[in-house]
């Protein structure tokens, strides 16, 4: 039971990621991209400090110990500052599109990591899923990637952090609460964001907003809360490297959008690599269901 429900919490994220894709593109148009992310960022912290004492799990913090304490700034770290500041200053380097493709190879190295530090097993039916949506992506994105500058680097950078802290945050709810990791995650992410606007003198910048600037901001901050809060707690249930490549999903759900409100059409590469997508999401979750299956007559 478990292990569904958080298969439909990270289905639920990665239609939530697809539609914050879509409507971040209108706001980094209008907004300064460190300010956009930064701004969010704080905006959504605050909402996981009222969450957290609405559910009264202000009181686990007073029980954690000092490695609980480091692990949880390290996520803030490598989830919620870094990766965002790379990937932003990368995106301002290289297409859009490859920075896109070079992102979807997370579910790659979460794999890879969770293997060697959380010693999660990896059939062959979610290896075939794995493939099929890797190569879905590849149709839809309608690229191969064949150059890789600097700003590439800084993209593929960014990354490998937020595998890292994907693998890290699954080791750390295997004995805290999801909300408590989300508090770790967007409250020293924002510290960190923080300090480095005040580092860079835009920190000034934050109360220059106009009510459109300010409104793009609030409505993708809402976005990236639901985004967090299905996302971890779907993660205590569901093996991380299951989870990254359900997110996946989040490639097409942008598209579609695009197609629906743009007024633009879905080329036969890009139905193609949805129908992979898709496909590819049904061997993941039958996957999953026999993993629930063996682990009931276990």
């Amino acid at each position: 039971m478990n292990k569904n429900k958080g298969f439909l919490l990270i289905l639920m994220t990665a239609f939530i990621s697809g539609g914050v894709v879509f409507i971040s593109k209108f706001g980094v148009s209008v907004v300064n991209p460190y300010i956009f992310t930064g701004l969010k960022n704080i905006v959504v912290a605050l909402l996981v400090v009222c969450w957290l004492l609405m559910m009264k799990d202000w009181r686990v913090l007073k029980e954690l110990g000092k490695t609980q304490w480091l692990s949880l700034l390290a996520v803030g770290l490598v989830g919620g500052s870094i990766p965002f500041l790379l990937y932003f200053k990368g995106l301002s380097m290289t297409n859009a599109v490859q920075a896109a493709f070079i992102h979807k190879t997370m579910f790659v190295f979460v794999a890879l990591l969770a293997v060697v530090f959380l010693k999660e097993k990896i059939s062959k039916n979610f290896l075939i899923g794995g493939f099929l949506l890797f190569l879905g992506n590849i149709f839809l994105l309608k690229i191969l990637p064949h150059q890789f500058g600097s700003g590439d680097l800084l993209i593929f950078l960014a990354t490998l952090l937020w595998a890292s802290e994907n693998v890290l945050s699954k080791h750390l709810l295997k004995e805290l609460p999801a909300r408590i990791v989300i508090w770790g995650r967007m409250f020293f992410g924002s510290i960190f964001i923080t300090l480095f606007l005040l580092a860079t003198g835009q920190f000034n910048l934050l109360g220059s907003l106009n009510l459109e600037q300010a409104g793009w901001v609030m409505i993708t901050a809402v976005l990236l809360f639901g985004y967090v809060a299905t996302w971890y707690t779907g993660l205590k249930y569901v093996k991380v490297s299951v989870a990254a490549t359900i997110l996946l999903l989040a490639s097409p759900i942008t598209t579609l959008l695009s197609v629906l409100f743009l007024d633009g059409s879905l080329a036969t590469n890009q139905i193609l690599g949805i129908s992979l997508i898709f496909a590819a999401l049904g061997i993941i979750y039958f996957y999953v269901g026999k993993e629930r299956k063996s682990a009931i007559v276990a």
